[in-house]
């Protein structure tokens, strides 16, 4: 089965990447990611454009990306991603895999939306123990950095850091290993699927909506 792979530039969309390759039931064919067009960066986890790019060109893949413009409407989202996955069916793709974890509400939505296209959803990681998870993704190489942190529900000084066992260990009690609450979001810069480490420098921090503190990932030749 020929199928796509929702693309969030972190650490669980390159797990459950890695999960599908080594099961090897479905031929992953491009990257489907979301890209803010106001500051050219893949919505929430704040990374441009060229540094998602690279991650695919390191994994060998398409990047298919859908622009959002500022402001925009649940309705205009679906119609947008609505009109990329015609594209992404009329090239033979008939399943997007997700690196979701464990929000049913979530989960459900995706599963309606595909549904309503005659897609299939698929959910390599879903309702695994998180904290093993994180674990195993340390374990396993796959290397990421912290882009982004809800400042209402994490110190912002985490910001930055590597996703590593100590920044696992310093996470403080009632804050998911993987971040699937929203508390944080990450940029995975090698995995043991690409062909070689996405090399970036280390920008400016700057905070939005008085409460999402970003670390930026600059491209770095």
């Amino acid at each position: 089965m020929k199928a796509i792979m929702s693309w969030s530039t972190g650490k669980d969309s390159a797990m459950a990447l890695n999960r599908v390759l080594e099961e090897g039931a479905l031929e992953i064919r491009a990257l489907l990611t979301t890209v803010g067009t106001e500051f050219d960066r893949v919505s929430m986890h704040g990374v441009r454009r060229d540094l998602a790019e690279r991650q695919a060109r390191a994994l060998g893949l398409e990047l298919m990306a859908v622009e959002i413009p500022p402001d925009c409407t649940m309705e205009s989202y679906d119609l947008q991603m609505s009109a990329m996955l015609e594209i992404a069916i009329a090239e033979g793709i008939t399943a997007v895999v997700f690196g979701d974890l464990f929000l049913e509400d979530v989960r459900a939505y995706r599963e309606q939306r595909l549904a309503e296209a005659g897609m299939e959803a698929v959910f390599p990681l879903w309702g695994e123990d998180t904290a093993a998870l994180a674990g195993e993704m340390v374990d396993a190489g796959i290397s990421a950095v912290i882009t982004c942190v809800d400042t209402e529900q994490l110190d912002g000084s985490f910001v930055g850091r590597q996703y590593d066992r100590a920044f696992l260990q310093s996470l403080p009690a009632g804050v998911d290993p993987c971040g699937e609450n929203g508390e944080f979001h990450t940029f995975c810069w090698s995995s043991p699927d690409f062909r070689q480490p996405v090399a970036f420098a280390r920008g400016e921090t700057v905070v939005r909506e008085k409460r999402f503190r970003f670390f930026d990932v600059v491209e770095r030749l």
